[in-house]
């Protein structure tokens, strides 16, 4: 299946029932569709491949727009997002990547993607692999302290071949001094701060030269009302 942006709102409807947290999933509906239509090498024929780029929804209680992306792309069929949320579905409120077909971690659990995400592009240096590491986080997440340690490390590793991508829609409690990208510059990393509605703003911040460091793309979104 290959679909349109346009048709995501489609694939979204499909999925049904009182668990979809709905403005979470939303929020992150264009920056994945830029991820998977434009920057992730993967493949739907062989989404185990060891050199494919590895992609990791740490904002998982929202997966809504990840399963109708993965759709869009070939990784799930609209049968199986009608399923979403039913008993013995493999599209649970948080995605499970023993089940999902394309998904590489199971997450939910917030303040964990980032530290995984700095640990497997360790690994695929080592294994020296090319693939790229993207992980995906919402601002509120960064107020779990596993996460300044994962940016800490990464920075100092000059892990180049890692993306962090932070969803801001204004929910974090502590916010941070100078915004979100400066907690990630004073640790090494380069940044981006761009509409996160913009895909021609986001397909900029993505395909960037990064140097010798890892980079953030801050995505702005419309505030979440609470």
């Amino acid at each position: 299946m290959h679909t349109t942006y346009d048709e995501l709102p489609h694939l979204l409807t499909l999925m049904t029932g009182d668990e979809k947290h709905s403005p979470s999933a939303t929020s992150t509906l264009d920056v994945l569709w830029v991820l998977y239509s434009d920057i992730l090498r993967v493949d739907p024929t062989n989404p185990d491949d060891p050199d494919r780029d590895r992609f990791y929804l740490s904002k998982g209680h929202g997966p809504m727009a990840y399963y109708a992306v993965l759709g869009a792309r070939g990784f799930l069929t609209n049968g199986e997002l009608r399923t979403f949320g039913a008993y013995d579905s493999p599209l649970g409120s948080h995605p499970d990547r023993t089940l999902a077909r394309g998904v590489d971690i199971g997450s939910g659990s917030l303040g964990h993607g980032l530290g995984l995400a700095a640990g497997t592009a360790v690994a695929l240096r080592i294994q020296g692999r090319l693939a790229h590491v993207y992980v995906l986080i919402g601002d509120a997440e960064l107020d779990e302290g596993s996460n300044m340690e994962a940016i800490q490390f990464a920075g100092r590793r000059e892990l180049s071949n890692l993306t962090a991508i932070v969803i801001d829609n204004d929910s974090a409690g502590l916010g941070w001094p100078g915004g979100i990208a400066s907690r990630f510059a004073v640790e090494g990393w380069s940044t981006s701060d761009v509409d996160g509605r913009d895909h021609d703003m986001l397909r900029r911040a993505f395909r960037g030269e990064r140097g010798r460091a890892p980079h953030v793309v801050v995505a702005h979104v419309e505030k979440k009302e609470n």
